[in-house]
């Protein structure tokens, strides 16, 4: 019988190695798969690249992990905020790389690993020093620049409801890039509210098929 459901997420992040590239869900604290980060914490993997929307908030979570040591580099939309002073401290002192990308071509190049294409076209960062070194194209008349997929090894993402298929829904902006992370990695775990049996779920509200899934842990509301 199918059941993807994880007894708890400390096993659920035994699989990551060192060197690994994970996609970790959340828009600053909404959608935030806390406490798969704190298991991955624990788990104490080394040398990670580490794919989010920021470079975390405070000390919790994500920033948590960064200093942690664990994180080799980070891909970003937003490495600095006003409480983002884990992250500040770690660059200046070249103890992490970081790779910015702006937000929505984050969120297309992810969803170009999970359709399977070789690359995409985007006029954002045209002629700016994000665009410096990368192929450009003039289609239709617009400028436009050449960035490929990112792919991952794991995802992490938080979702509202799953059943032991892996199907999940979201809760209004926590759903930010769970989505696409799940089709962009070989293994992704989804932290979950609340379990629910087959068939409670309505497929017309399904966000997140069982195929992208491998791992459900419940970590309760």
């Amino acid at each position: 019988m199918l059941n993807k459901v994880t007894e708890s997420a400390a096993q659920a992040m035994s699989n990551i190695t060192d060197g690994a590239t994970i996609l970790i869900g959340g828009f600053g604290l909404a959608g935030q798969p806390a406490e798969l980060i704190d298991a991955l914490i624990e788990r104490n993997a080394r040398d990670l690249t580490i794919v989010s929307n920021n470079a975390g908030n405070g000390e919790t979570g994500l920033a948590l992990l960064l200093k942690s040591g664990c994180v080799r580099k980070i891909i970003c939309s937003f490495p600095r905020q006003h409480d983002s002073y884990i992250f500040d401290d770690l660059y200046r002192a070249g103890k992490i790389e970081l790779e910015v990308v702006p937000q929505g071509t984050l969120a297309a190049r992810m969803q170009a690993g999970g359709s399977g294409l070789g690359a995409i076209y985007t006029p954002t960062a045209y002629g700016t020093l994000l665009a410096e070194g990368k192929e450009t194209r003039t289609i239709d008349g617009i400028d436009y620049v050449l960035e490929y997929p990112i792919k991952a090894d794991f995802a992490l993402i938080k979702a509202f409801q799953g059943d032991r298929w892996g199907n999940l829904t979201y809760r209004k902006a926590a759903r930010n890039f769970g989505p696409v992370m799940a089709a962009a990695s070989k293994h992704t775990v989804a932290q979950v509210s609340e379990v629910v049996d087959l068939g409670v779920l309505n497929p017309e509200h399904i966000v997140t098929p069982g195929i992208f899934v491998h791992e459900v842990v419940h970590v309760g509301a």
